[in-house]
């Protein structure tokens, strides 16, 4: 790290290697970090770590990203210029003894081995579009978050960022000033006509205001779940991004409000956030108990101005009782709609056998499939408008 020349290979291989973990560095970022370097004569590794972080991050929740990028870059060999000579995986033997994974590792680790495929011809890149084959759809929509490439991140990340909400707009108890509204607004009329002195009457206008209603999302996060629902909490923190009011809580054993921690914009921070707020991620299910906690501690704060529920679960309930249905009533009389969504919808061959799928079935708006891109689709379309294809009673009519 003595040589110039060797440092500036160095820096530059690093922030490329940041670019490709998603962070965003140009060349006027590497050559401040050169400059920031060479200026402040680093000694120790510490020295070394801030000064690049300085130059490199910007934003808070690009933090991670970096720690792990840097971490990396000093672990492959004791000497740099190694490292970035050798560029080889870790060995097998030393993953087994590393902790599990923070957000973003694999991103950062497949940043640091792509460079090998920047010197063979650039003939076949291309760019993700919402328009894949559906052999594509079906192997990022079963693929854990934790083991996608950085490339099936981001075509996730578009393919789920395209998912646009519909115009569901409702009509609420409160007035809005609207110059083509159909109603007089006498205060903001009086106020008008006393500026001009009383002589002039200049009516105001004003019309009931629209909002979008509240979405409160109830999550199984239990063992048999466990493949689905790392997708649909990328679901919703896409959703929470364009939509103010929703509300995510999480259930295996107990109930969890990750609503704030699914509002980091970073999907990577917000999924790892989320997962460190419970601690029976994988656990076992109980859906009643669950359902009494939201109603009994959330349900008057959340499901106000017609908020649409999305019960997210495969009903697999350990002890089914007369409180599960008792809970899953309550909670349908409190919101304007109740979607249950479950992904044992995707076997053909699915019937309502199971005591806690036939208790939980009379108590729902809709019954919809939760397991791919293509019934995410149809979810945010049926969103604005129910759906008859969605009617829990055909099921209940198989079962008997």
């Amino acid at each position: 790290m003595t040589e110039t020349g060797k440092l500036a290979e160095n820096i530059t291989f690093f922030a490329r290697a940041l670019r490709a973990a998603g962070l965003p560095v140009g060349p006027r970022s590497v050559l401040d970090a050169i400059a920031a370097v060479e200026a402040a004569h680093i000694g120790t590794r510490e020295d070394f770590y801030w000064t690049l972080h300085a130059i490199f991050v910007t934003r808070r929740e690009q933090s991670e990203l970096f720690d792990q990028a840097f971490r990396l870059f000093w672990r492959r060999r004791a000497l740099v210029e190694k490292l970035i000579a050798m560029m080889s995986p870790v060995a097998p033997g030393e993953l087994a003894q590393q902790e599990k994974p923070k957000a973003g590792a694999l991103r950062v680790a497949e940043a640091f081995a792509s460079p090998k495929q920047e010197t063979k011809p650039r003939e076949r890149d291309f760019e993700f579009s919402a328009r894949m084959t559906v052999s594509d759809r079906e192997l990022l929509q079963k693929k854990d978050f934790a083991q996608m490439t950085a490339a099936e991140i981001a075509a996730a990340k578009k393919l789920i960022a395209a998912l646009r909400l519909p115009d569901d707009r409702v009509v609420t108890r409160r007035f809005t000033a609207d110059p083509h509204g159909s109603r007089v607004d006498p205060r903001r009329s009086f106020r008008r006509s006393l500026r001009a002195g009383g002589a002039i009457i200049d009516l105001a206008f004003r019309e009931k205001a629209e909002r979008h209603p509240p979405v409160v999302a109830l999550v199984d996060i239990s063992g048999s779940m466990a493949e689905y629902s790392r997708l649909f909490l990328h679901f919703l923190h896409a959703l929470t991004e364009h939509r103010r009011r929703v509300h995510s809580f999480l259930f295996a054993t107990r109930l969890t409000n990750v609503t704030r921690e699914l509002m980091s914009r970073d999907p990577d921070e917000a999924l790892a956030r989320a997962s460190s707020a419970v601690e029976d991620w994988e656990g076992g299910t109980r859906i009643a108990a669950a359902l009494h906690a939201f109603n009994r501690l959330w349900s008057r704060r959340v499901l106000s101005q017609g908020a649409i529920v999305l019960l997210f679960t495969d009903g697999l309930e350990r002890e089914v009782t007369s409180s599960l249905a008792f809970e899953l009533d309550r909670l349908q009389r409190s919101c304007r709609r109740l979607v249950w969504l479950n992904p044992l919808l995707r076997f053909s061959a699915f019937e309502a056998k199971a005591a806690g799928i036939r208790a939980m079935l009379p108590h729902v708006d809709e019954f919809r499939p939760i397991h791919s891109l293509g019934s995410m689709q149809e979810l945010v379309a049926a969103l604005g408008r129910p759906s008859k294809t969605a009617d829990p009673k055909r099921w209940l009519r198989s079962a008997a």
